[in-house]
């Protein structure tokens, strides 16, 4: 039988993911919708950036829809078809954003040489712990339970760094669209869609500390 407390945990991870995804989209969808007054795609506005910053050995492609991202592996930005493309605010922004990244990779940012040393232990722990969870419960092994709370324990710590390495790209993109004179309105609107983007990172930090309290509730019954 489910617990009232996990019952509760569902809920209010439900209501947190919920709230931030409909924020993200509302920001988005209303800043595609504005145009830049320079007329640059999101490409040329990562291409731009990274030329400003005397970083010339990081390509900016197109992926698929919903793929904006740095790669550290292998040095490159990777933006969407409707940011790559966009000549939005929230093209410039998120484009900026991903070049921020390629800024902190180039600068070796502390915090994302952290997170990028431990994907491969993330990586194992987000697909096992439950498994060992289960197991451990089943079969009363107290120690494969263990094992799976430190297991998400990682999970968790990932999500923790990660949140001064998105912030801080969103720093060096708002710092960046600063000193290349983006008109105020742009540079608030572009302010905006990041500041939402980062409430996802937020929203999953949250929702991955409450799942680990409540383990460790559970361990100490």
């Amino acid at each position: 039988m489910i617990s009232t407390s996990y019952l509760l945990l569902i809920v209010a991870t439900l209501a947190i993911g919920g709230a931030a995804s409909f924020y993200v989209r509302n920001r988005i969808n209303h800043y595609q919708k504005v145009p830049v007054s320079n007329g640059m795609t999101g490409a040329e506005a990562a291409r731009q950036m990274l030329s400003y910053y005397g970083i010339t050995d990081v390509p900016v492609q197109r992926g698929g829809e919903g793929q904006d991202f740095f790669d550290p592996r292998s040095n490159s930005v990777t933006l969407s078809p409707s940011v790559y493309d966009g000549r939005s605010i929230t093209a410039t922004a998120t484009a900026c954003h991903e070049v921020g990244h390629a800024y902190q990779f180039a600068q070796d940012y502390t915090p994302m040489k952290v997170r990028t040393a431990i994907v491969p232990a993330v990586n194992l722990a987000s697909n096992a712990w439950i498994f060992l969870l289960m197991l451990g419960i089943v079969m009363n092994l107290g120690g494969f339970v263990e094992l799976a709370i430190v297991m998400y324990g990682v999970v968790v710590l990932f999500s923790l760094v990660t949140l001064p390495v998105e912030f801080d790209a969103s720093r060096r993109a708002m710092a960046y669209m600063g000193q290349v004179s983006l008109p105020e309105p742009e540079r608030k609107g572009s302010f905006d869609v990041l500041r939402a983007c980062a409430l996802t990172y937020v929203a999953a930090a949250l929702t991955s500390v409450l799942q680990l309290l409540w383990l460790l509730s559970q361990r100490q019954d």
